[in-house]
């Protein structure tokens, strides 16, 4: 198959080109203006390309999209309801006029019913292709992953940079927030899956791992998992938890500590994996074992 895969230089979105590409399809990245001078192609900017118009033409030829595009916060260079809403809505209209039915949408596990921009703008695009399914023009499939694991993640580079430290002082929430870490490399191969033996699958896929447990366990994990003994934990107080945040907000976009993200953790990043474990044929990699499966 031609796919268009946008957010190829990110982090799940390299893993995704590598995937599709192993398995035989024929890829055509859409990348942000800010990396298509080093890759030689051309820019697809989810800041302001926020009309059908601006996709049709890169459908030509296309049999299907994954759209892997994804920011944690807002920015001037990147609006996140531009990234997660408005622009993914006029790409999925743009399917629809095309022809173009299969579209992969990678949302994120903990939405509902959190009061985050983030979730906010990855709901309503989901909100949209349900609605250009419904009327029989798309053929969607949306996977929810919980905390995605790999090399190359900003979060699991904080966390494997957490899990080195003989003492650490945690954000009260991480001590008690739980999340169901996925492999970026299972994503990438429930991706392969939905092009492929389950082109006919649509709906709302959890992609969880296959058991949750405290991000703060979680940490305590990745380290034991390097050979080292236990850490000792301090607990940051809230006011300072909050404070941290706050900081965090004026750090880089690539910085995963923010308001932000200190508010999705009230809610828990779990699920049931059976679905997406259906779709790999096989259970996922277990969090006690992801340094060596996905870290590299």
């Amino acid at each position: 198959m031609h796919i268009l895969l946008t957010g190829s230089t990110g982090f799940i979105g390299q893993t995704l080109r590598a995937a599709l590409e192993r398995a035989g399809h024929a890829v055509h990245c859409g990348v942000s203006p800010r990396h298509a001078p080093a890759t030689g192609q051309a820019p697809m900017d989810f800041a302001h390309d926020t009309t059908p118009g601006a996709w049709l033409p890169r459908l030509q030829g296309i049999d299907a999209v994954v759209n892997a595009v994804g920011v944690l916060r807002d920015s001037r260079a990147r609006p996140i309801a531009a990234v997660h809403q408005h622009t993914p809505c006029a790409l999925f209209q743009a399917c629809a006029q095309a022809g173009v039915r299969r579209v992969v949408q990678i949302s994120a596990l903990g939405i509902e019913g959190s009061a985050t921009r983030y979730a906010r703008t990855k709901l309503a695009a989901e909100a949209c292709l349900r609605t250009l399914a419904d009327a029989g023009q798309l053929d969607p499939v949306v996977l929810r992953p919980s905390v995605v694991f790999g090399k190359g993640g900003d979060s699991s580079a904080l966390f494997m940079n957490l899990a080195r430290l003989p003492v650490v002082v945690f954000p009260a929430p991480m001590l008690t927030a739980r999340i169901q870490p996925v492999s970026v490399h299972d994503l990438a191969a429930a991706v392969v899956a939905l092009l492929g033996p389950a082109l006919q699958r649509t709906g709302t896929i959890a992609c969880p791992g296959p058991e949750p447990l405290r991000m703060g366990d979680f940490v305590a994990s990745l380290r034991q998992q390097q050979g080292h003994g236990p850490a000792r934990v301090l607990r940051l107080p809230l006011p300072l938890t909050r404070l941290s945040a706050r900081m965090g907000d004026l750090l880089p976009a690539s910085v995963p500590w923010c308001s932000e993200s200190l508010a999705m953790l009230d809610s828990d990043n779990v699920g049931d994996p059976a679905a997406f474990e259906q779709l790999l044929g096989r259970p996922g990699v277990h969090y006690s074992r992801l340094v060596a499966g996905a870290w590299r």
